[in-house]
C-alpha cells in the first residue's frame, strides 16, 4: 500500500509541477488543466445527475457486452480447442475475423443493428470476445493430457470430462483472457461512444473536448481508468474464489 501511495503521489506531483510552470518541450503542458482544477470541477460533476447517468450507461454497456463475450468466448474456446473438427469447422472464419479491429466494425454495426444502444454493445462485445476465444483455446491445448485419461480411466463421460476436467484446467488460461477481454472491451466502448454514442463516458469526453473543456476531458480519462480498475480488480477476485489452488500457489512462489 505505501508503495502504491508513493507511486500516485508521484504521478500527481509531475502533473501538478508540469501544469504549473507550464512546461514545453516537446510534449506540450500550456493547455493541459492541473490537478486542484480538475478536482474541484470534478465535485461539481459528480452531483450532475447527468453525468452519473453517463457513467452508469457506460457500466451497462460493457457488462452486458462483456458476459455475452465470456459465455461465447469460452463456449466456442472449448469446443475448437477439445474438437478437431470444430477447430476446422469454425477456426478459420474466426481468424479471417480477429485481425480487424472492433472500431473498424461501427458503420457496419450500424447497419446490422436496429439501435445505436444494440451496435455499441456489439462493437464491445467484438473487443473481449477474440482475447477470451483464443486464451481458452490455449488453455485447452496446453492442459495435461494425463487429467483427461485419468478422468476417463475413472468413468468420466464427455459432459463431466468437459466441466470437471477440461474446464477447471483451463480456467487460469480463461481468466487471464478476461483479464485481456476487458481492457479491450473498454477501448472498443469509449471509441464507439465517441463515434456513434450519445450517452456514455466516451461520448462525454468527445464532448468536452468540442467544447474546450480540457478539465472535463481529464475527468473523463480518470473515471474510465477507475472503472477499468475495479472491472479488472472484479475479474482477479473472482479468479481467487473460482481457483483457490491458484492463489496458494502464488503465496509459495512469492516467499
Amino acid at each position: 500500500m505505501l508503495l502504491a501511495v508513493v507511486s500516485i503521489g508521484l504521478l500527481i506531483g509531475f502533473w501538478y509541477l508540469a501544469t504549473a510552470y507550464r512546461w514545453d518541450f516537446y510534449i506540450r503542458f500550456t493547455h493541459i488543466p492541473g490537478p486542484v482544477e480538475v478536482y474541484r470541477d470534478a465535485l461539481a460533476l459528480f452531483g450532475d445527475p447527468k453525468f452519473m447517468t453517463n457513467i452508469t450507461i457506460s457500466l451497462r454497456r460493457i457488462m452486458f457486452g462483456f458476459v455475452v463475450a465470456t459465455v461465447l468466448g469460452v463456449g466456442f474456446g472449448l469446443l475448437i480447442g477439445r474438437y478437431r473438427a470444430a477447430r476446422g469447422l469454425l477456426f478459420p472464419a474466426m481468424e479471417i475475423l480477429r485481425p480487424i479491429p472492433a472500431i473498424a466494425w461501427v458503420p457496419m454495426s450500424i447497419m446490422l443493428w436496429p439501435t445505436t444502444e444494440t451496435s455499441i454493445v456489439f462493437i464491445t462485445f467484438l473487443g473481449a470476445f477474440f482475447p477470451i476465444l483464443l486464451n481458452t483455446m490455449h488453455g485447452v491445448a496446453t492442459m495435461d493430457s494425463v487429467l483427461v485419461r485419468a478422468a476417463r480411466c475413472l468413468g468420466a463421460n464427455e459432459f463431466a470430462l468437459m466441466t470437471q476436467v477440461v474446464l477447471r484446467g483451463a480456467m487460469p488460461h480463461i481468466f487471464t483472457g478476461l483479464s485481456v477481454g476487458m481492457g479491450v472491451a473498454w477501448v472498443s466502448l469509449i471509441a464507439a461512444e465517441m463515434i456513434s454514442g450519445q450517452y456514455g463516458v466516451g461520448y462525454f469526453t468527445w464532448e468536452a473536448y468540442s467544447l474546450i473543456e480540457y478539465s472535463h476531458i481529464v475527468i473523463g480519462m480518470l473515471v474510465i481508468g477507475v472503472l477499468g480498475l475495479l472491472c479488472s480488480g472484479a475479474i482477479r477476485l473472482l479468479a481467487r474464489l473460482a481457483m483457490p489452488w491458484q492463489v496458494s500457489v502464488g503465496k509459495e512462489n512469492t516467499r
